[in-house]
């Protein structure tokens, strides 16, 4: 196997709002439509109040932290032309889906017409993180591995709380909006990549999916670029947030190499017992317990996070 890039990129989803107001705005395409738009990295997504952003290709969490900032702040002067400005959640507080326009485009109008109400109401925020892995069996073994580390993600990123001006109880409901959807949750464990491409090349000639830009697994294998793209996490509130996470991502892919090439591994655990833990980052965000699925016990998150830093001390900087 080659030993992988580990470069990184991110994508974050804001929220175009009102500032004077709060509310949401349906204002994507007008962004789209003018013709001082800076941003090159900037696209539409399922609902006109949001706006997707995409880093450049970096090398280190330092360079990520700059695209962020670049990133945030070009798009703020850019809403700012209209009168609006920009919010950074996994939901909305109170803004209401069935108030919403889906974006005029032929992805999201087919995406609207296959999922009807789900669609309409997935007005969710999240951020997505690419790790380069240019082999794709190892990207098999490592999706396969970081499926265990997928509840301490949430947890540690959970901005959710709020849905149609409630507070639901839930540290992320914005998981529980997105889980509506199909092909959603923890992927499955495959032997090989083979695998993976058996499964897909069947929902393709079933007429389920048109690409792989429709399997909507937490971590899946990018369709677009080589990479592990890890989709878990809520909208990152602060920047020092979004760096973190794209640190701690880059760690786990580089630990997981660094045992596969000594001929080592981590243990795969049941989707049951990754699912539960989910489920308790859902509810409880860092202020709760996780399974620690090695030991068989339940523990303080904070304490298993203590415990994947430690795991991940040497490949760290």
């Amino acid at each position: 196997m080659r030993q992988p890039s580990l470069t990184l990129g991110i994508e974050e989803e804001y929220q175009i709002v009102d500032p004077a107001t709060g509310e949401l705005r349906s204002y994507i395409t007008q962004i789209l439509e003018d013709g001082r738009v800076i941003v090159d990295d900037l696209k539409p997504e399922l609902h006109q109040s949001v706006v997707e952003v995409g880093s450049r290709v970096c090398q280190t969490p330092q360079e990520v932290r700059g695209e962020v900032v670049r990133l945030r702040r070009e798009v703020m002067q850019l809403a700012g032309r209209h009168g609006l400005t920009i919010m950074a959640s996994g939901t909305h507080p109170f803004a209401s889906w069935l108030d919403q326009e889906i974006t005029p485009l032929e992805r999201y109008l087919g995406i609207e017409s296959d999922l009807q109400d789900l669609a309409r109401k997935n007005l969710i925020f999240g951020c997505h993180v690419h790790v380069g892995i240019e082999d794709p069996d190892f990207l098999i073994d490592a999706m396969n591995v970081a499926r265990y580390f997928l509840p301490h993600l949430l947890a540690l990123s959970t901005s959710s709380p709020f849905w149609r001006g409630r507070n639901t109880g839930l540290k992320s409901y914005r998981s529980v909006i997105w889980r509506n959807f199909p092909r959603t949750g923890t992927p499955p464990i495959f032997d090989t990549w083979a695998d993976y491409e058996y499964l897909l090349s069947t929902l393709i000639l079933a007429n389920s999916l048109e690409d792989a830009s429709k399997i909507w697994w937490d971590v899946r294998p990018s369709h677009f670029y080589p990479t592990l793209e890890f989709r878990v996490c809520d909208m990152c509130t602060r920047v020092e947030e979004a760096v973190c996470m794209s640190a701690t991502l880059q760690a786990i892919v580089a630990k997981l190499w660094k045992l596969r090439r000594d001929n080592l591994t981590f243990r795969l655990y049941p989707m049951a017992l990754i699912s539960e833990n989910k489920w308790r980052a859902v509810r409880y965000g860092i202020q709760g317990k996780l399974i620690d699925l090695g030991r068989g016990r339940e523990v303080r998150t904070r304490t298993l996070i203590h415990a994947l830093v430690d795991f991940l001390d040497d490949v760290l900087d």
